[in-house]
């Protein structure tokens, strides 16, 4: 099995199959996860408050209660829950109620299929391209989670910085020391840019979670990275930004999340940062 999984296209298969199934639960904490944290603080409020907590409360976690149609409540089945499989054959409609399921979910476990797929081929069967999937499995649920909250979870973007970190002990993306500095300087460059713009302005132009974000993502990659992965991202929001402005009829002043765009950016510069780099700079 070992031998067959050292073949690239073999292993980027395995990957693909994979990253359906991951995909199915990414959706899963995409959705849960902000409630997850929503219902803790109303707990440690209700704590602080000398309230008692609701005892009669479901549990609510990413297992619990199994997935169900929010419109009529219908338990999703195993053969309902076949990641992009059980969409097509339900038309994009739930069984019970015939209320439209969002596309998302199927294009959630798409994405992460893919995305799943060429990281495997372009890193191969090892410690790096095992990491690779990891990276880019949590980039995806940040990227959504940012989309739907404006917020970027602690619970992932600080293990995903020790991750990094620990997976370069051996130097598997950057050198230890550059990784360090990465995160370092990724974390204090948005920081700095935070401050500064709420000292022109008086308003806040993002969050901490941004800071974050980036600090995992220069742990993993290097501080000679994320000058690339800032100007992407930027170009990125810029982009899209206007697009949806122009054609999906966007309000200027209404805000955007930057996670998104960060994860994109950490995307390009884990896939092709070192010949991006090399190609604006020239031979050194």
């Amino acid at each position: 099995m070992i031998d067959l999984l050292q073949q690239p296209l073999y292993f980027a298969g395995c990957a693909a199959l994979l990253g359906l199934c991951v995909g199915s639960f990414l959706n899963v904490v995409i959705h849960r996860l902000p409630k997850m944290m929503e219902r803790q603080w109303q707990a440690e409020r209700a704590e602080l408050a000398g309230t008692e907590p609701d005892a009669a409360a479901e549990r609510y976690n990413l297992i619990l209660p199994r997935s169900a149609c929010p419109h009529c409540g219908h338990r999703i089945t195993a053969l309902e829950n076949i990641p992009l499989l059980s969409w097509i054959m339900l038309r994009g409609k739930c069984s019970a109620c015939g209320a439209a399921i969002s596309k998302r979910y199927p294009a959630v476990e798409l994405l992460t299929a893919l995305l799943s797929g060429y990281v495997a081929w372009r890193f191969g069967f090892g410690l790096a391209g095992c990491g690779a999937l990891l990276f880019t499995w949590a980039m995806i649920a940040l990227a959504f989670i940012d989309i739907d909250t404006f917020f970027l979870p602690d619970s992932l973007t600080l293990p995903l910085l020790w991750l990094g970190l620990l997976l370069n002990l051996d130097a598997a993306y950057a050198p230890l020391h550059t990784a360090v500095i990465g995160a370092a300087a990724g974390y204090l460059s948005l920081w700095s840019v935070y401050w500064a713009f709420k000292w022109a302005t008086g308003k806040e132009g993002m969050g901490y979670g941004d800071f974050k974000l980036l600090a995992a993502i220069g742990a993993w990659l290097g501080w000679t990275q994320l000058p690339l992965v800032i100007l992407l991202s930027a170009m990125a929001g810029a982009v899209i930004g206007i697009a949806m402005i122009v054609f999906a009829g966007r309000e200027r002043a209404r805000p955007m999340p930057f996670g998104p765009y960060l994860a994109i950016a950490g995307m390009v510069a884990l896939l092709y940062g070192e010949a991006l780099t090399r190609a604006y700079l020239g031979p050194l």
